[in-house]
């Protein structure tokens, strides 16, 4: 993705539409990761928010030392960190805790039109927060191990096992579920 890295550089140099197209291009996909983690819909969107305005004022440098994507996810998830730090609602949950999740919103809704995929989010929705987010970046935002271990400050290899157990997660909560799927 240099496009982006390219557009990011564009902005640096004084030309604002690179941001616009890097905000368009992103915002629906950082609002639902960040959801993942701060499980409020509009906080996330507040977030988002704030993940652009820290490029827009403070403007980090991108070293280049991952692809730009998981640079900005990064950044989205140290603003959702520190935003639950400082209003100090952070919080493990156990697995053994049922949480009470929201019904999807309608700005989900339109982001996943097709049946499968929301299927999917619900199930994914109902599994332990980091096996959540893993596989939203994996499937949703078509991250690869390294980039997701970067974004979760996690070795390569706990991402890789949090994979194979939220994969098994998933699979056990769709077939709850009732969803019939075909091997390949």
């Amino acid at each position: 993705m240099g496009n982006d890295a390219e557009r990011y550089r564009r902005f640096l140099d004084g030309d604002d539409n690179g941001l616009i197209e890097l905000i368009d291009e992103y915002h629906e996909g950082i609002t639902l990761y960040l959801n993942s983690i701060v499980n409020n819909i509009s906080l996330a969107e507040d977030i988002m928010q704030d993940t652009f305005v820290t490029l827009a004022i403070k403007k980090p440098a991108f070293r280049g030392r991952s692809s730009f994507k998981t640079w900005l996810f990064t950044i989205a998830r140290n603003r959702a960190f520190d935003h639950l730090r400082k209003s100090s609602k952070f919080s493990d949950l156990s697995l053994d805790d049922d949480p009470d999740l929201p019904d999807i919103t309608d700005t989900e809704k339109e982001f996943f039109k097709e049946e499968q995929r929301s299927e999917l989010y619900r199930a994914m929705k109902r599994l332990n927060p980091d096996y959540y987010q893993v596989l939203y970046l994996m499937y949703f935002e078509d991250l690869n191990a390294s980039d997701i271990a970067r974004i979760m400050h996690k070795a390569k290899r706990q991402v890789n096992d949090l994979i194979f157990r939220a994969r098994k997660s998933l699979k056990n909560e769709l077939e709850r579920r009732g969803f019939v799927y075909e091997r390949y």
